[in-house]
């Protein structure tokens, strides 16, 4: 037969009990009255009876008072099984996804969880399952989010420079009214058509949702300016890209400045932008960005928006159809002032 462990000398029953009163853990509570009863004198039979269990669940919780005090008779959570993923495992994953696949080495052109999977057990002879890869990655802070577009031949460096001297030079740029209010404007154009985009929707899991698709070409642009610090907007929506329609643009432009200030109107290097056939209006001074920037201009953004939640997953029936739901497009957008200044406004370029 076992011997009987011996309790800890430091404690008694009076102590245990006062500690049972003051204890809000009911499981705490019926463990330190059954331990109070063996100082008391009472056999580990009868301490099993008062705690409701067998006698080597006493001698268990015997065992942990003696290790640990009181504190060892409270429930702890079981520890679980020990992470598919060490540290270096996880760190080499999220440069891997930061990164992106090599299509020459790894056969695909973007992370799929299968391909992470594969890519785990390749580099580190892991196995985990896509569900567990998936929960480790939102863990750590990674999301699926649509890709930014980028021009392939695109320098980094000049676009940097240009966000770090921007505000000194939009402000340079309208020195020749220093006593005016200067309001500043980005400027681009959307071309929107019956060969009309799909965008992502809430469906049922495990389903594949439907949306219509036009194979027609017929297109409308919207020519779309917007004035993020003041929430304000001019847009027309026009049959053809070109010098002409820019001046229509700019005549809209000019109207939407506020009287007695100057716009600087920051847009890209297209042939209708830099056309020396355009009357640029006398409260506007044009700033370019520099080439094969788009992500500089947040109205690349708000064409985003108006895709995402107006324009996309539509038939459209003619061009006047176009033109009557890219009205419709742009009139929303002017009546959310708010929504033009949080997507447009840039802090590098107000100099906030």
């Amino acid at each position: 037969m076992t011997k009987a462990i011996t309790l800890r000398a430091d404690h008694g029953s009076d102590d245990l009990r006062r500690l049972a009163r003051a204890s809000r853990d009911a499981a705490q509570t019926r463990r330190l009255l059954a331990l109070a009863a063996i100082y008391d004198g009472a056999s580990r039979t009868e301490a099993a009876r008062i705690g409701g269990v067998g006698l080597q669940i006493v001698r268990d919780w015997v065992a942990r008072f003696n290790a640990e005090g009181p504190a060892g008779l409270v429930d702890r959570k079981a520890p679980g099984k020990s992470p598919r993923l060490g540290p270096e495992q996880r760190v080499a994953l999220v440069q891997a996804v930061e990164a992106g696949p090599k299509p020459e080495s790894h056969g695909v052109v973007r992370w799929r969880l299968v391909d992470l999977v594969r890519w785990m057990q390749d580099r580190f002879g892991v196995s985990v399952s896509r569900q567990t890869l998936g929960r480790e990655l939102r863990r750590m802070g990674l999301r699926k989010l649509s890709a930014r577009p980028q021009d392939q031949a695109q320098d980094p460096e000049p676009l940097e420079a240009f966000k770090k001297t921007f505000p000194p030079s939009w402000r340079r740029s309208a020195s020749s009214c220093p006593r005016k209010p200067l309001e500043l404007w980005w400027q681009d154009e959307a071309r929107v058509g019956q060969k009309n985009g799909i965008t992502r929707r809430w469906a049922r899991r495990g389903t594949r949702p439907r949306a219509p698709h036009d194979q027609r070409t017929t297109w409308a642009y919207i020519f779309g300016a917007i004035c993020p610090a003041k929430g304000k907007a001019a847009g027309l929506v026009m049959p053809y890209a070109n010098t002409e329609a820019m001046q229509a643009h700019l005549t809209e432009i000019s109207a939407a400045v506020e009287p007695g200030a100057h716009a600087v109107l920051i847009l890209d290097q297209a042939g209708w932008h830099m056309s020396t056939h355009l009357a640029v209006p006398e409260n506007i001074t044009f700033l370019p960005l520099p080439p094969r920037s788009p992500e500089l201009n947040p109205v690349e953004n708000i064409w985003q928006y108006m895709r995402e939640n107006w324009l996309s997953n539509r038939v459209f029936e003619n061009y006047d159809d176009i033109v009557a739901h890219c009205c419709d497009a742009w009139n929303k957008l002017l009546a959310e002032p708010t929504r033009i200044t949080s997507i447009g406004f840039r802090t590098w370029a107000h100099g906030s």
